[in-house]
């Protein structure tokens, strides 16, 4: 009874046109040419890279696409175990016409060139989205992003933060505000009116989000603005900062970007908790990971100051996920938002997922986003969540509780899209 219930609360929630509240598409190439696009994808050449594929082996310069995707295969079957392989698998039999359960070397050079041949067509694109369900995606923009070139509607702009607020003290990073936004930085004052072009160029072309992510030692910190003269001018003048001034810059300047998300209405998804280059020598994006440090009375500072800001948080590590659970319990303005990274896998979204429908109010969460790099990637990823869903739902709400389905059903799909409209505004 209960196997076919949560086929039935399954087949529902496939249903739903999903928007995805974030990921890292590039919205004027959305969609893979060749299948080194999605094999390239850091999942998998950080996974070949650990099973034993030499570093050079995959980023060898002017390598050609179909030697890469040859080489990754060839590793395959030491990955087999892995959900991020089956993400794999199941996308190519939906779009690409796989029918086997394995990518292997005899069968890979004939997928290869079907995807091609399917990736070429004019609208794929649309195609992709179609029949992944997808209506809407955020994007991941740089500050300096023209936001040019794409349909806004369809492609919903996001402002990052990041080298803002982690790498103001580099010229290049100061000199991209500067031509961004056209104020030359001098102090404070003008650096607060930079950052308010960049709120008012990316709202005037609809966005509805501010992001960052930050390192576990990070604490936001108001600091007060004659400190940050203090630091800025110094910077300025051409002198090296000491880390507690690094630290102050770094928490000025995401105090007053909070201030704008205030001013101009933005929710700010802080996914917290990642330690960059703790493996130097691995692959492009395979070598950062979190740090069970973190905790979240660090951002307490900055969740009371900030009541009317939305704060969509996302933890690296899944046992901080018990701490976020509590916060999104008692803070109005602290939103559960998805499964990040390394929790992004059944065995820790299962228990993860379970715990915020039990305790965090429903009008506070934020099932899930794709944090994708291509399109394909969209449905597999949303499939994964949406059966962990419906079997949960199926026993601690029909099952356990008595609910009805379509009461049942009518959380799965609040979780799913209605929250996502309601929070950010879409």
């Amino acid at each position: 009874m209960s196997a076919e219930l949560e086929h039935r609360l399954l087949a529902e929630l496939d249903k739903i046109v999903l928007i995805d509240p974030h990921s890292h598409i590039n919205p004027c190439s959305a969609a893979s040419e060749t299948l080194a696009d999605l094999l390239g994808y850091h999942y998998y050449t950080e996974l070949a890279h650990s099973a034993g594929l030499a570093k050079g082996q995959i980023e060898e310069p002017g390598l050609d696409p179909k030697t890469k995707v040859g080489r990754l295969v060839e590793c395959l079957d030491r990955l087999d175990n892995t959900v991020q392989v089956s993400w794999l698998v199941a996308l190519c039999q939906r779009f690409f016409g796989l029918t086997d359960d394995r990518i292997t070397p005899a069968n890979w050079e004939s997928l290869y060139d079907r995807a091609q041949a399917k990736m070429a067509e004019p609208d794929w694109e649309t195609q992709c989205l179609r029949q992944s369900g997808l209506e809407r995606v955020f994007l991941t923009n740089d500050f300096d992003d023209s936001l040019q070139g794409f349909d806004t509607h369809r492609y919903i702009p996001c402002l990052r933060t990041d080298d803002l607020v982690f790498h103001l003290a580099k010229t290049e990073t100061r000199q991209r505000l500067t031509k961004a936004t056209g104020i030359e930085i001098s102090g404070v004052a003008s650096l607060r009116q930079a950052i308010d072009g960049l709120f008012r160029h990316f709202t005037s072309r609809q966005a509805r989000a501010c992001a960052i992510s930050l390192p576990p030692w990070f604490a936001p910190a108001a600091v007060s603005t004659a400190d940050a003269d203090a630091v800025l001018s110094k910077l300025l003048t051409g002198k090296d900062l000491s880390a507690d001034e690094s630290v102050q810059l770094s928490q000025f300047v995401f105090w007053t970007l909070t201030e704008s998300c205030a001013e101009y209405r933005l929710p700010f998804d802080l996914m917290i908790g990642v330690n960059r280059r703790v493996y130097p020598t691995g692959v492009f994006q395979g070598q950062d990971l979190f740090d069970q440090r973190v905790s979240l009375i660090q951002y307490q500072a900055l969740f009371n100051a900030f009541p009317t800001v939305t704060f969509p948080i996302s933890v690296l590590a899944q046992i901080s996920n018990h701490e976020l659970v509590s916060y999104s319990w008692i803070f109005p303005n602290v939103v559960t938002n998805g499964h990040w990274w390394y929790s992004n896998i059944p065995a820790y979204i299962e228990p993860d997922c379970r715990a915020r429908l039990q305790a965090v109010p429903r009008t506070k969460q934020i099932g899930y986003y794709s944090d994708m790099y291509k399109l394909e990637f969209g449905w597999p990823k949303f499939q994964m969540y949406r059966q962990i869903l419906a079997r949960i739902l199926t026993q601690d709400f029909v099952i356990d509780r008595r609910w009805s389905e379509s009461e049942a059903l009518a959380l799965g799909r609040q979780v799913l899209r209605g929250n996502v409209e309601s929070i950010f505004g879409v």
